[in-house]
């Protein structure tokens, strides 16, 4: 027996303009690119003057992490886009898919880069030089600070938005704090090869900080792009949320049993919810009606963000029904009534 439409039509995940916590991120997003675009040239400028490979791939690091900037920006705007014919469920995912690429620049553009530049560095065999180096390390001494007050500044958002767990939630966020917190540790190590170069006469120590730089951004950049991924291909809501949902629905007095529950991230502050529930016997198609709707509704109060509610509604003194409605979300329509 299907549930009768509840007249919602709240679109998924957007269609109401950038929130508060989306312009605090772009601000924080913007303040890390304006960083990066000047640590790149400096570093660039200065790694050639210096001949450093670590530099240089700082300098390449710097690149990819302005470009993925540009995404996460691209991210924030288009994300917020109204559901429409097309994408009945709305854009939430593109700040998932984004942020893949911004993973997918880090690793290429960043980590291949330094894998590079340290194994030329240890097969060139060229004679070490100095001129420029004490230069290079007043750049990455500044780049060091520049990156930390970046960091400063995406940490400190993260600490105001729900105590630090539900911004971390925010992929473009997650990645300027990833991409923030590499830095700061990927322009240390390039401090410590070029100083260890300079005192020993061995580029080994560069190369070597090179190629830790290359591990370290190859790592980063598996673990945003592993995260994107799950989300782009459909993660559920975390276990928390769901056993939440399963015991409100659990606790309506007209349930029997809720059969199946499913639940799919569709953005940063959109979920779909599916259950199958099986209901009390003796219950008229009316009064079916005026229940579904009121367990639906009762959903989006609690949980706001679930704003995509089916529910396939079997009356078991119906056995018709149990055998034609398989689908979890077969009658169902949107939440947010």
């Amino acid at each position: 027996m299907g549930a009768a439409p509840d007249g919602g039509t709240a679109a998924a995940d957007g269609g109401t303009g950038p929130s508060k916590d989306d312009r605090h991120t772009k601000v924080t997003v913007l303040v890390a690119l304006a960083a990066n675009l000047v640590i790149a040239v400096a570093k660039a400028v200065g790694g050639v003057l210096a001949g450093s490979p670590a530099l240089l791939s700082e300098a390449a690091h710097s690149v990819a992490d302005s470009l993925n900037e540009v995404f996460l920006l691209a991210a924030l705007r288009r994300s917020r886009r109204p559901a429409d014919e097309r994408h009945p469920f709305g854009y939430g995912k593109e700040r998932f898919f984004w942020s893949l690429l911004a993973a997918v620049g880090i690793f290429v553009m960043g980590g291949c880069f330094s894998f590079f530049q340290g194994f030329e560095a240890l097969h060139a065999n060229t004679e070490e030089k100095f001129s420029g180096y004490v230069a290079g390390l007043i750049v990455l001494g500044v780049a060091l600070l520049a990156e930390g007050a970046s960091l400063l500044r995406a940490l400190h958002q993260v600490r105001r938005q729900v105590g630090g767990l539900g911004a971390m939630r925010d992929p473009a966020l997650r990645t300027v704090v990833a991409e923030d917190g590499t830095a700061v540790l990927g322009v240390t190590l390039a401090i410590i090869g070029m100083a260890l170069h300079m005192v020993t006469g061995q580029v080994v120590w560069e190369a070597s900080a090179s190629l830790a730089i290359g591990v370290l951004l190859v790592y980063v950049a598996y673990r945003l792009g592993r995260d994107a991924r799950d989300q782009l291909i459909g993660e559920a809501a975390d276990p928390e949320q769901s056993g939440r949902i399963r015991s409100l629905l659990d606790a309506q007095p007209e349930i029997d049993s809720v059969e199946a529950l499913f639940t799919m991230k569709m953005g940063l502050d959109s979920t779909l919810v599916a259950a199958r529930i099986d209901l009390m016997p003796g219950l008229d198609s009316e009064r079916v009606e005026e229940v579904s709707v009121r367990i639906k509704r009762s959903l989006s109060r609690t949980f706001p963000e679930a704003d995509q509610i089916f529910l396939d509604v079997t009356d078991r003194t119906d056995g018709d029904a149990r055998e034609t409605q398989k689908g979890p979300a077969a009658t169902g329509e949107r939440g947010g009534a």
